[in-house]
């Protein structure tokens, strides 16, 4: 398959998202670089991925952060933020994020307000941020152990997915990562559901699968920048499935939570198909969990208010439904989980 160009507009701001592979060594020809830029990675991604940008920056700082969803915090924001000040970093600068779903969330949120909003650019290197948290503008930090509950909506002048990337991923988080795919698919295509039920191989379809997750998302967010209605959707899976990441600290990778969050608001046929295609690709379909405390978890969510929550229900593939549950009948939904 030849580079892909998916261009995004949402509300004033459009951007374009480069799918291929080989491509990290073709970053000039697609990002702005004749300026000061800081490059924001973790200690998990390989240096040559970091070098290989950096060769083409002829002034260029590097920042690179401790991994995991714990060090997307407080700390490390302010840690982004200090390198900016002490290079001198003006608007007319930019910032690149090469990394996962953490360090996007992280280095976008710090981009949106250093000097209230300077460039951001996007080099998503795992399967789960290729497709999904690498567009549509959202950004954040956890705080007091409550995921995404500080972040803004701020959108990357581009998006550079190199599925390269992906030969140095671990098996868990490249599985971990199709649940985005199968989260979208299942509320929005039947057919692209079918093709990853069915697919031999997620290495050997992975732009097409990068490509089919992307647009899907992408008509969603161009209607619904700011998440009030149809942007909803997308969190199919999430209400339990953050729940579930909070209450064993984040050991359990986010799409393994997603997952299993999904067969909660699933009618029996979705859950036994879902079911079937976590099971191929040897993903949980059960957590042992205190019912009381995953409840408590839930009422951090973003999409709830003083009297409900705004969950998306799937009673066929292919389609959804939103509901607004209050945390009573989350609590009877949980109790009747099995």
């Amino acid at each position: 398959m030849n580079n892909i160009n998916i261009k995004i507009a949402e509300k004033q701001s459009v951007y374009d998202i480069i799918i291929g592979n080989h491509i990290l060594c073709d970053v000039k020809k697609y990002f702005d670089l004749n300026r000061k830029i800081l490059i924001v990675t973790d200690d998990n991604i390989p240096k040559k991925f970091i070098e290989n940008v950096k060769s083409q920056i002829e002034t260029c700082y590097i920042l690179c952060l401790p991994h995991g969803e714990e060090n997307k915090n407080f700390n490390n924001y302010q840690n982004i933020i200090k390198s900016l000040i002490d290079n001198s970093f003006t608007r007319k600068d930019a910032i690149i994020a090469i990394g996962g779903g953490m360090i996007g969330d992280i280095v976008a949120f710090a981009a949106s307000t250093y000097m209230r909003g300077i460039d951001f650019y996007n080099i998503p290197t795992t399967l789960l941020s290729q497709v999904d948290s690498s567009i549509g503008g959202k950004t954040a930090i956890d705080f007091m152990n409550i995921k995404n509950i500080v972040g803004t909506f701020y959108q990357p002048k581009s998006v550079l997915i190199d599925t390269d990337t992906l030969d140095t991923l671990p098996e868990r988080e490249l599985k971990s990562g199709l649940v985005e795919s199968i989260k979208v698919a299942a509320t929005f295509d039947a057919d692209f559901f079918n093709f990853l039920k069915n697919v031999p191989s997620i290495m050997e379809n992975a732009e097409e699968i990068i490509y089919k997750s992307l647009l899907l998302k992408k008509e969603v967010v161009e209607k619904d920048v700011n998440e009030k209605g149809l942007r909803k959707v997308l969190n199919f899976g999430h209400t339990i499935g953050h729940a579930i990441e909070e209450y064993f600290n984040y050991k359990y990778l986010h799409g393994e939570c997603v997952g299993v969050g999904m067969l909660y608001f699933s009618s029996p046929t979705v859950k036994t198909e879902i079911e079937n295609i976590l099971k191929k690709y040897n993903l949980p379909t059960r957590f042992n969990v205190e019912k009381n405390k995953i409840v408590e978890f839930t009422k951090h969510d973003k999409k709830s208010n003083s009297n409900s929550i705004s969950t998306i229900f799937v009673n066929k593939i292919g389609t959804y439904e939103i509901r607004n549950l209050t945390i009573d009948e989350i609590d009877n939904i949980i109790d009747k989980f099995s």
